[in-house]
C-alpha cells in the first residue's frame, strides 16, 4: 500500500513519520532523498554543476543549497532545469525502496509539498498532519528560532490548511501531547493495515 504523508511546516509531520516507522511502515523521506542524490561525489551533483557552474559548490565540494536556492527561486526555467535533474534520480530511489518493501507492507512517502505537487492520485491513501496556524508559528518561533515574519512567510508559501485537508484520507490533528499524537497515528496505521 502506497501512502502519502504531508503537513504544513511545523505541523509535526516528522514526528508522525518517525512513529509510523516505529510501527512498521517503510518510510521514504522525499527531502532526504533529494539531498542524497546530489551529495558530494554523486553523478547527480556532477549534473547540477554542469548545469549551473562550479560556483554552486562549497569549498569542500558539497552543493551550496542556499546558492542554488537563490538561483532557482528567481528563475522558473532554472528551477525546472534543477527539477529535471533531481526528480528522476529521486524517483529511481523511490522505486528501489518500494521494490524492497514487503508485499503486504505499508510504504509511506513523506512529501512536504504533496498538495502542491499534483501527485495525490499516486497514493492509495493520504495522511495529512494538521495544526492551527498560530500553533505552527509558535513552534517555529520556539523550536527554530525564526522571526515571526519569516514563519508567516513560510506558511504563506505552502498550500493552505484547507487545501491539504481536501486531499486527506486521514487527518491527524497535532495539538495535544506526544502521547495523544502517538495514539492517533497508531489508530490510522491500524486502519491502513485493515484496508
Amino acid at each position: 500500500m502506497r501512502v502519502g504523508l504531508t503537513g504544513g511546516i511545523a505541523s509535526g509531520k516528522s514526528t508522525v513519520s518517525a512513529i509510523l516507522s516505529e510501527l512498521g511502515a517503510v518510510v521514504i523521506d522525499a527531502d532526504r532523498l533529494a539531498r542524497e542524490v546530489v551529495a558530494k561525489g554523486t553523478p547527480g551533483l556532477q549534473q547540477v554543476v554542469e548545469a549551473f557552474g562550479p560556483e554552486i559548490l562549497t569549498e569542500d565540494g558539497e552543493m551550496d543549497r542556499a546558492a542554488v536556492g537563490r538561483i532557482v527561486f528567481e528563475d522558473e526555467q532554472k528551477r525546472k532545469l534543477l527539477e529535471s535533474i533531481v526528480h528522476p534520480l529521486v524517483f529511481e530511489r523511490y522505486a528501489a525502496f518500494e521494490a524492497a518493501a514487503p508485499r503486504d507492507g505499508i510504504v509511506v512517502h513523506d512529501i512536504p509539498l504533496l498538495a502542491e505537487s499534483g501527485r495525490v492520485a499516486d497514493f492509495d491513501a493520504v495522511i495529512v498532519v494538521d495544526a492551527p496556524h498560530e500553533t505552527q508559528v509558535d513552534r517555529m518561533l520556539r523550536d527554530r528560532g525564526m522571526a515571526r515574519e519569516d514563519a508567516e512567510a513560510r506558511i504563506a508559501a505552502q498550500a493552505t490548511r484547507e487545501q491539504r485537508r481536501a486531499i486527506a484520507t486521514y487527518v491527524i490533528e497535532n495539538t495535544g501531547t506526544r502521547e495523544d499524537l502517538r495514539h492517533r497515528v497508531t489508530e490510522v496505521f491500524e486502519e491502513l493495515r485493515r484496508r
